[in-house]
């Protein structure tokens, strides 16, 4: 792989969260890279795209604080934003190229979907989408978010 300059993860809240956010510092450290931490507000068709959603705001905030205590444990400082789109993959791609990430890297618990492993369709996007490595981590069988 070559040189990664910066780094995107993507949390949501979800119990693989603290993994994301220690890989991305691990390879932040090793590489001397800028790692951005993003919560994307998926916001329903019917509002505006600006509509302020606090209850969806509050628990981003939420996520990306614990998401700064785990880099801080880490001895890593990151860049955190939330973000508010109609659609979760495609801002996570569009967030990865805005800041030209060489790797994006985000989390979904083991979920069985109709009897098979599900990965949902954010990050079934990404993996189709990103022009930068995409890493996942997929939490352990029988834990849930």
């Amino acid at each position: 792989m070559k040189k990664v300059r910066a780094v995107l993860a993507y949390v949501n809240g979800s119990s693989t969260d603290a993994n994301v956010v220690e890989m991305a510092c691990e390879v932040g450290k090793r590489s001397r890279s800028r790692v951005h931490v993003i919560y994307v507000i998926q916001v329903k068709r019917e509002l505006p795209l600006t509509a302020e959603i606090q209850p969806e705001v509050d628990k981003g905030e939420r996520v990306l604080g614990e998401a700064e205590r785990v880099a801080e444990a880490y001895g890593y400082q990151i860049e955190t934003e939330i973000l508010q789109a109609r659609e979760i993959g495609p801002a996570v791609v569009d967030e990865a190229v805005e800041r030209s990430c060489d790797l994006v890297i985000l989390g979904v618990p083991f979920h069985m979907r109709m009897g098979s492993f599900d990965v949902g369709a954010a990050v079934d996007y990404v993996l189709k989408s990103a022009p930068a490595w995409v890493w996942l981590i997929r939490g352990p069988m029988g834990e849930h978010s």
